[in-house]
């Protein structure tokens, strides 16, 4: 398949050989890398690993191309409409043409892991019949069934799919490229295969002006972590409605927002606990929202698995 050398503002071309291409992003935010195969004519198959809480796409399609993300961990924000997003998280599957691929991609957790396959169709339609006799998947049959429309059609946490993708992620080195066609020949019947819900559930969507307001009251909390806000207080605030802001925020964060925020203060106590040594916990505790050291304690060990001086002796 033809990929495009610079689909992404950030994108570095680290190395290239034997059918296997690596490119590196990098921004303000983190890094990240994609590693291609190339497995069948037309078919690639590709690792993405980014630290990063976004990254600017310019990709534009010049062929029609199907393409299935694997999410194994983290988060992936996408256009679900028209200033509409929804998102990707780990187990699910995301389909499209990759016709809205092309802007600001961002990863709520600053962190996204996963495999992709795409379909350069116009190749990989003759070609793989020639790679297995009687193979009964047509590619424009699935194209149709997945993609209605220029919106991803997500699949969430669907049965059976970890046995296809999970094996991807610990493949031997020297089997990767047999192995890797089997993978994809398999990922083909099961959609093939697959019966979709004909109930039109589906993960709820947020327009742009709420996925704003709620990335704006998780930078705030991240800056006001010292103080005690109440979730009405935070609603008012920031001009939404106490339920439109505690569904979006699990949406965008996979958590409730009082889950996230304890998580969140207990990895910052951790750093101060590991890099400020000479700082009593109970200074510790003030840093991060906790006036009482032994609520703080008792926060810490559900987070961490033990106390803070535990913590503090282990490293």
């Amino acid at each position: 398949m033809k990929y495009d050398p610079i689909f992404c503002d950030q994108a570095v071309l680290l190395a290239h050989s034997g059918g296997c291409t690596v490119y590196q992003l990098k921004n303000e935010t983190g890094e990240g890398t994609i590693t291609i195969y190339q497995v069948f004519p037309g078919v690639t198959l590709a690792y993405n690993d980014f630290h990063m809480q976004y990254f600017d796409s310019v990709f534009v399609p010049d062929r029609q191309l199907f393409c299935i993300d694997h999410c194994r961990e983290g988060r992936l924000e996408y256009a679900a409409g028209h200033n509409a997003y929804s998102y990707v998280e780990a187990g699910d599957l995301k389909l499209d043409r990759r016709l809205t691929h092309t802007g600001h991609f961002s990863f709520p957790l600053a962190h996204y892991h996963g495999a992709m396959v795409s379909f350069d169709l116009e190749t990989a339609i003759p070609a793989l019949p020639k790679e297995i006799r009687d193979f009964p998947v047509d590619l424009q049959r699935l194209l149709k069934k997945y993609c209605i429309d220029q919106y991803p059609r997500v699949l969430h946490g669907p049965d059976s799919i970890e046995h296809i993708f999970g094996e991807l992620y610990r493949v031997p080195e020297r089997i990767k490229r047999p192995y890797f066609k089997i993978k994809i020949l398999e990922l083909l019947l099961y959609l093939e295969a697959l019966e979709l819900p004909d109930d039109g559930k589906e993960r709820p969507y947020f327009y742009k002006t709420q996925v704003e307001k709620i990335k704006a009251i998780q930078n705030f909390l991240t800056q006001h972590m010292e103080e005690t806000i109440t979730q009405e207080e935070l609603a008012a605030r920031f001009d939404i409605s106490l339920t439109s802001m505690k569904q979006c925020f699990k949406s965008v964060y996979g958590q409730t927002m009082g889950s996230w925020l304890l998580q969140y203060r207990m990895n910052q106590a951790a750093s101060f606990l590991r890099q400020e040594r000479d700082v009593s916990v109970a200074e510790i505790a003030g840093r991060v929202g906790y006036d009482s050291p032994s609520k703080f304690a008792i926060a810490f060990r559900k987070v961490m698995g033990m106390s803070p001086m535990e913590y503090r002796k282990a490293i």
